[in-house]
């Protein structure tokens, strides 16, 4: 490929992207709100961009093959936060991909678009929407948007809801862990499939206590390796035992399930910012 879009590119899990997305493209164009991502790769240039702003996301996807679209608020918010950020800013992303003949978006959609399903039923990639917060409700409509803009447009996207993606610090992540490396894998093989049309998969390591079903995602050849059974003894013996009439124990949201809408569900998940440096 020629150009490859990365937005969230300053986040954490946009971290750890980068170097491989370069490796898949002549010139890897990193996006973000932040001032100076620090040191480039070779083939990469950054751009400052404001998701909520249609001009400015039209002329960065100008040219490119495909986007990687982890960037707006990573976290429960005011709705009007949500709005702009995550709800408009990802209109503007399948707008923009349309209006520059890009052949497919990879967003970072979220387990929280399906949260209040409790953990113990096992969905699949065909449960119905059940969020959790605002931003599991903005995660929503853009699932819904990139299914639109695939019968519509002819837009290929792949959502990959991300359950865990940090270091296993709870119970809850001994089922729901994304290891990096898998990370990396479930985001080549969304670029790499042949056909992916409009397609949903879950972003979960190999874990013996994984929540949810990918089978129906099979096509995208992801399959994950690492398995976060190694926690279990260690986290299990050192953790409060869970409540089972709890929201945050026994949704697939886990704290964003409980908490009120607009506050901060990440508040309470003691995740390690282990951002990967170039």
């Amino acid at each position: 490929m020629k150009k490859i879009v990365l937005t969230g590119a300053a986040g954490r899990l946009g971290s750890y992207l980068r170097e491989t997305l370069a490796k898949l493209a002549d010139e890897l164009v990193s996006s973000d709100l932040v001032p100076d991502l620090g040191k480039l790769l070779p083939n990469e240039q950054y751009v400052c961009a404001d998701l909520s702003d249609l001009t400015t996301i039209t002329a960065l996807l100008k040219d490119a093959d495909m986007v990687v679209h982890f960037g707006a608020i990573g976290d429960e918010a005011p709705f009007d936060d949500i709005l702009q950020s995550n709800i408009v800013g990802a209109y503007n992303i399948w707008e923009a991909a349309y209006k520059n003949g890009v052949r497919r978006v990879i967003y970072a959609s979220s387990i929280h678009a399906v949260g209040m399903h409790k953990k113990t039923d096992f969905i699949g990639t065909d449960a119905p929407h059940r969020p959790d917060t605002y931003y599991g409700l903005a995660k929503c409509f853009a699932e819904d948007l990139a299914s639109l803009y695939w019968d519509k447009r002819g837009v290929e996207s792949v959502c990959l809801r991300i359950l865990s993606a940090s270091q296993v610090s709870n119970p809850r992540a001994v089922g729901s862990w994304l290891s990096y490396d898998d990370l990396i894998q479930l985001v080549e093989k969304s670029i790499s499939t042949p056909v992916a049309g409009f397609s949903i998969v879950y972003g979960v390591s190999n874990n013996d206590r994984a929540p949810v079903d990918n089978a129906l995602a099979s096509h995208l050849g992801y399959r994950p390796k690492d398995n976060a059974e190694q926690f279990a003894a260690e986290i299990y013996a050192t953790q409060p035992a869970l409540d089972p009439q709890d929201p945050s124990a026994m949704c697939h949201g886990g704290p964003f399930a409980s908490v009120e809408l607009g506050n901060s569900g990440i508040a309470t998940m003691n995740i390690i910012p282990d951002k990967k440096e170039i």
